[in-house]
């Protein structure tokens, strides 16, 4: 079993190594081995730690060769150490996540920088300045283990904190609601987002009939639906992704009263997605995008942070707001109740190794640590109780927890014994409780002071399979979320809702979400509407409870209002030739260098370019491998031979084509302006997103200027889909 560096297991004492020496009786040196004298005085060899053993420790003395009669005879049935290696191959993969299948992670520090004391009394959140080892599992839902990164899906943002009173899990998302209400409906929502069981595709979309036909025919997936058909489902990295705990949980205090809170991870660098038709071309790039963009930041020194922030409130608040706080469906808008950053936490360190690590850690919803706790969520009650399920079925015993990845760091005291793959038992002569003999850390005992208590809340009322009538409400936060974005934004919830019923193959399907979307906001109706070319607008589709008006917009929903304002922790790609100004390049590299951002060259050859004043810089992505799909800006610094060069190369024209279509900053010197003239970015073409730079002063502009990420206003200029949607906003 891999071992996890915060987790490891000491030698036991006296068990040093000794250095090698020669074997008892033998002048001869035993390559390979140690020997120690042993406690009757026999010597012991011992197997260095580069000796290539089986299972069991036994040095291999050949692991190219299996074991047969003769030089061309049979493989004997003797060769134990074959049938181990094949046995174990056989083996190593386990049955993925049904969701959340992939996924990525890292180590990190959670450090609490306000206490919560009078809400609670967990020391995670008490204790200021104490620092808690953490790791974070992002994911995508739908999609297998082999699917790409940026597919348009839901991010799982999953926390474990290792505290000093029990591991506590917030699995959460990066969007604030869910699909459903009751986790009775879970197993439907999900078979009818994955691929379709009788083809077994397409995987990773929710763009078939299957996936609308139920959301169709589920009003209470309204509000969520407005948020995966946002930008928020194709995020630009996951160290730009706000995360939510997505419940109402409880915070419990010392006297036993309760609070109500919502959890909130918020990153330091901002927010930032990318559009639908870069995702789509990244995949093709790099399937690994978002992986590859987290394991660079902390290798390089530039590891991500988030805020740690919660919404607490109380009864009296619950009573008067207008939704149900149980219902996993709605949020409670910061201008309500505001997020209160209580600490931070930074990932800084990469896994050793993956499968030990990321594949195997285990998140259940009920791990929980004194002072928190739960309410009536029946999406939350049900994932208590899938979580622990699942992880039966992946990891194959009740001893998961076992796994150094999920092994808590507090001391671990009970009568729970045996079972498949047991790291421990009960040491000693008592294994149940309670028991009359002397109380011991192998023998351990309650303790009401410290141990967790649950809240003691009043319930009653008769049993029935029922909705509260509190849950009804399925369209006015939907069109809260819809009001709330930039006309940008709703342009893109536009396209994206375009797109995915235009994968679906029945009329009835596409124009009973259009009749839902009447409920919400009938301009983006129209413009769906137009784009599927339905010949009227369909009837609204009747409502439980007539739509609010009268909900204000919240900035706080939106990703544009949100932009970072700096190029810090972005990537900027600079595409050079053989005698391309070296000054000025140099002062791209300088200006990113001081916020940090990071950078890399793109170069006709990956050898490199040699630069005008003789050094030869090297380049990181051959042009025709590093497409600017992968940046979030881009300077083209060429000379005036290397542009006329590129200008007859369709892939260096589509790097600045792709740059150009997708919103992207743009600066060129003036010998690059014939690649852009090349690649359909004529002098009417430019805007003020597309710069001319001659000198460092240009350079150190135009990274600052880089910090707005998009040039937003391009988009309605070269998108066709445009024009209908500015005349169902002027209408």
């Amino acid at each position: 079993m891999a071992k996890s560096p915060s987790r490891g297991v000491k030698a036991p004492a006296g068990n040093k190594r000794k250095s090698a020496s020669t074997a008892a009786g033998s002048d001869a040196h035993v390559e390979g081995f140690d020997t120690e004298a042993g406690s009757g005085g026999e010597v012991h060899q011992l197997a260095k730690d580069d000796v290539l053993t089986t299972q069991q420790g036994v040095p291999v003395s050949d692991d190219q060769n299996s074991l047969k009669l003769g030089e061309r005879g049979p493989t004997l049935l003797e060769d134990f150490i074959l049938r181990e290696k094949i046995f174990h191959f056989d083996h190593e993969r386990i049955p993925e996540r049904v969701v959340h299948a992939r996924g990525f992670g890292a180590h990190g520090t959670f450090t609490l920088k306000e206490s919560l004391g009078d809400f609670t009394v967990a020391k995670v959140l008490t204790e200021v300045g104490e620092q808690t080892p953490m790791f974070v599992r992002f994911s995508t839902v739908a999609g297998n283990k082999g699917s790409a990164d940026l597919a348009r899906d839901v991010r799982g943002f999953a926390a474990k904190f290792y505290t000093k009173e029990g591991n506590w899990d917030i699995v959460g998302n990066n969007i604030p609601v869910f699909f459903i209400q009751d986790a009775i409906k879970f197993p439907d929502l999900i078979h009818a987002a994955k691929q379709e069981p009788d083809r077994g595709f397409p995987q990773a979309q929710t763009a078939h009939d299957n996936f609308w036909d139920f959301i169709s025919l589920t009003p209470e997936s309204m509000h969520m639906v407005m948020w995966i058909m946002s930008d928020r489902t194709i995020p630009r990295s996951f160290r730009f992704m706000e995360g939510f705990g997505v419940h109402t949980f409880r915070l419990i205090d010392a006297e036993g009263n309760s609070s109500y809170v919502k959890f909130h991870f918020k990153p330091k660098l901002g927010l930032q997605s990318v559009m639908w038709n870069e995702a789509v071309k990244i995949n093709g790039a790099d399937p690994d995008f978002h992986r590859r963009d987290l394991w660079d930041a902390i290798t390089m020194g530039t590891p991500p942070e988030w805020d740690l922030g919660v919404q607490i409130f109380d009864d009296a608040f619950a009573d008067k707001f207008e939704f149900d706080i149980l219902d996993s469906t709605k949020l409670i808008p910061e201008e309500q109740v505001p997020v209160r950053i209580i600490g931070s936490f930074v990932l800084d360190r990469v896994v050793d190794n993956f499968f030990a690590e990321t594949e195997q850690v285990a998140y259940c919803t009920q791990n929980v640590v004194p002072g928190i706790g739960f309410t009536n969520d029946p999406l939350l009650h049900g994932r208590n109780f899938s979580y622990l399920d699942t992880q039966l079925k992946r990891l194959g015993s009740p001893n998961f927890t076992h796994i150094p990845i999920n092994a808590p760091l507090a001391p671990v005291n009970n009568f729970q014994q045996d079972g498949h793959m047991a790291m421990r038992n009960p040491k000693g002569r008592v294994n149940y409780e309670p028991n009359s003999w002397a109380s011991s850390p192998t023998n351990p005992r309650e303790d009401p002071q410290t141990g967790y208590r649950h809240f003691a809340a009043e319930e009653g009322g008769r049993k029935a399979q029922v909705r509260s009538p509190s849950f009804a409400d399925h369209y006015s936060q939907a069109r809260q979320f819809f009001i709330s974005q930039t006309p940008i934004e709703q342009k893109h919830i536009g396209d994206a809702l375009v797109f995915e019923l235009s994968k679906v193959e029945r009329a009835d399907i596409r124009e009973r979400i259009v009749a839902h979307l009447r409920n919400i906001d009938d301009r983006l109706a129209t413009v769906v509407a137009g784009g599927l070319g339905l010949p009227e607008l369909p009837q609204a589709f009747p409502a439980a409870v007539e739509p609010r008006q009268d909900l204000p917009p919240s900035d706080a929903l939106s990703i544009v209002k949100n932009a970072p304002k700096t190029f810090e922790g972005r990537k900027l790609g600079i595409l050079v030739s053989d005698g391309a100004p070296a000054a000025l390049i140099n002062a791209f590299i300088e200006n990113l260098g001081k916020l940090p951002a990071a950078y890399e060259i793109v170069a006709p050859k990956i050898g490199g370019a040699v630069l005008d004043d003789g050094t030869l810089i090297e380049a990181k992505q051959k042009v025709d491998g590093g497409p600017s799909i992968l940046y979030d800006a881009v300077a083209v610094i060429l000379s005036s031979d290397g542009a006329a060069m590129l200008a007859s190369d369709k892939t260096a024209k589509d790097f600045v084509s792709d740059a150009f279509g997708h919103g992207k900053f743009i600066a060129c010197n003036a010998d690059a302006l014939p690649l852009l003239d090349a690649a359909g970015v004529s002098e009417k073409d430019r805007d003020d997103g597309v710069v001319t730079v001659a000198n460092a002063k240009d350079a150190k502009a135009f990274v600052a200027m880089c910090g707005e990420v998009r040039f937003w206003e391009r988009e309605f200029n070269v998108d066709l889909d445009a024009a209908g949607f500015l005349q169902a906003n002027e209408a």
